[in-house]
């Protein structure tokens, strides 16, 4: 999926239909949203570790064929039957993820797929619009530099699955670790948001990646806002409506912006924390209570720590809570989540501060690894959220930092909303195509609209400045000679449609 040569083309086609068994399909929808609770169902994790949430008044423990330290997804049916799961064998040379059947079994061609035992790399996204194709998206932080999905079909195999297609480029850049998706607003289709390293500025960027997961494919664009930082390592968590965003760098940096899931964008941001210059305490993750007014972070140094942050208090950096402080093992701090049941799991390890302690030997069984932490009522501040520490037990199975990343399935779409596209009744039909040349340029760029459509553009510089922007009626001729070679981006809203392409300058 190349974003930039010589000479860029690009065409969209959007379509809303109207349809006289329009209250068939929004009772269809409304009554999917329902059954949909249990795709959330299944947890496979860490040393052979899992939890089935179907009934979240009896959780029972299950073995799953994992060994990883980090990076899991699974996913269910509506009837709460697993379908398959994924996750990164970090003992593994090449690629690391590797893909598992219901019966704990590598998928046919469910092998040597992108990833490298980071955290927070993989997510599973359902195909719109398709009972059977799910996609596997994962990012290549250190390795195979990029973002890439591999697409399952499950009417394969009797039930059981194929990978159909594995490892497909969508872009080159070191992504970082760590990234999420959320419904639409029409509730079929999908955003999936990650961070890359696109810009090569050392002092990073604000920019977040989009990508909108339609019937007709993937569409990519960014947005600049937020706190500037680099690395490549974060968590990013959705709540439980959708419209807030959760994110945190292993650096320290804690923020909590707005969403629409509707245009996708960002909006609102608030600091909760600030970057740490010193680097010492390393921040492993994050979630939102079920009423969205409350965060937990979970951060290491030499001693762990689970902090809680009121959001709603008057001065939100004041009102931390020290919830747990352990001591020993060293850095034991990991992954926090929300669960289908409203509770938020904490996966901590074990080490002896000697050894690394991943695989873990036949030998390391303790309290530490073989529970989950627990805070029972996540919506209440203070010591009335009950934090529980290791208070679930695994079955005899073991936990590393990563607890999967999944997406809330459940959600639905929302309803009223102009962007509701498959339960109102706006009829259009609207077809436009652009062209973008020459790329590399040496002073003239040249924007085509192959349509009367009005739009709007903005050229960002490597820091994402806003260094030109304005209208554009049918045909646009940019002038560079005053900008200094380099990487610029240009963005292009048409038709409440984001697109953003590379200009590359260049010397004459």
């Amino acid at each position: 999926m190349s974003d930039w040569s010589l000479f860029t083309k690009i065409k969209c086609k959007l379509s809303c239909r109207i349809s006289a068994r329009i209250f068939i399909i929004f009772y269809i929808l409304l009554n999917n949203s329902a059954i949909a609770q249990l795709q959330n169902s299944f947890w496979c994790f860490g040393d052979s570790a899992g939890i089935n949430f179907s009934d979240t008044s009896n959780l029972i423990s299950l073995t799953s064929a994992l060994d990883t330290r980090g990076s899991c997804a699974s996913i269910a049916d509506s009837n709460g039957q697993l379908l398959f799961y994924a996750g990164t064998l970090g003992s593994y040379s090449g690629n690391h993820t590797f893909v598992f059947n219901i019966n704990n079994q590598i998928m046919d061609g469910g092998d040597s797929i992108v990833g490298q035992a980071w955290y927070n790399e993989l997510v599973i996204i359902p195909f719109p619009g398709s009972n059977n194709l799910y996609y596997l998206f994962s990012a290549g932080v250190t390795d195979l530099l990029g973002l890439y999905y591999s697409i399952i079909d499950m009417n394969e195999n009797q039930g059981l699955g194929r990978v159909i297609q594995k490892n497909i480029q969508v872009h080159s850049y070191s992504t970082w670790d760590g990234m999420t998706a959320i419904k639409h607003a029409n509730g079929r289709d999908w955003w999936l948001i990650s961070k890359d390293n696109r810009s090569g500025s050392p002092n990073g960027s604000n920019d977040f990646t989009k990508h909108l997961i339609t019937t007709q494919g993937i569409t990519e664009n960014s947005q600049s806002i937020g706190s500037y930082v680099s690395g490549n390592a974060s968590t990013m968590t959705f709540s439980k409506t959708g419209n807030r965003f959760l994110f945190t760098t292993l650096a320290g940096l804690i923020e909590v912006l707005d969403f629409d899931r509707c245009t996708g964008q960002f909006s609102n941001p608030v600091i909760v924390s600030g970057i740490r210059l010193n680097g010492d305490m390393l921040t492993a993750g994050s979630a939102f209570s079920p009423n969205e007014n409350v965060i937990y972070v979970s951060q290491n140094d030499t001693t762990s720590y689970l902090f809680q942050y009121d959001l709603t208090a008057s001065n939100i950096p004041a009102s931390k809570d020290t919830l747990s402080t352990i001591h020993s093992p060293r850095l034991a701090a990991g992954v926090l989540r929300l669960a289908p049941n409203d509770k938020i799991y904490w996966s901590c390890v074990w080490n002896n501060g000697i050894t690394y302690n991943y695989p873990y030997s036949d030998t390391m069984y303790h309290t530490e690894n073989m529970n989950l932490s627990v805070i029972n009522s996540p919506d209440v501040v203070g010591s009335g959220c009950d934090f529980s520490l290791y208070s679930f037990y695994l079955g005899g199975k073991r936990t590393y930092w990563g607890l999967p990343n999944n997406p809330d399935y459940t959600l639905g779409e929302v309803s009223g909303s102009i962007c509701d596209s498959l339960t109102n009744s706006v009829s259009e039909n609207i077809y436009f195509e652009f062209e973008m040349y020459p790329n590399p340029t040496t002073d003239k760029f040249y924007i085509k609209l192959n349509e009367e459509v009005q739009a709007d553009f903005k050229m960002f510089d490597y820091l994402g400045r806003n260094v030109l922007s304005g209208k554009i009626s049918r045909n646009q001729e940019l002038d560079l000679v005053n900008f200094k070679p380099g990487i610029y981006y240009l963005e292009l809203r048409i038709l409440n449609k984001f697109f953003r392409r590379r200009i590359v300058k260049v010397d004459k």
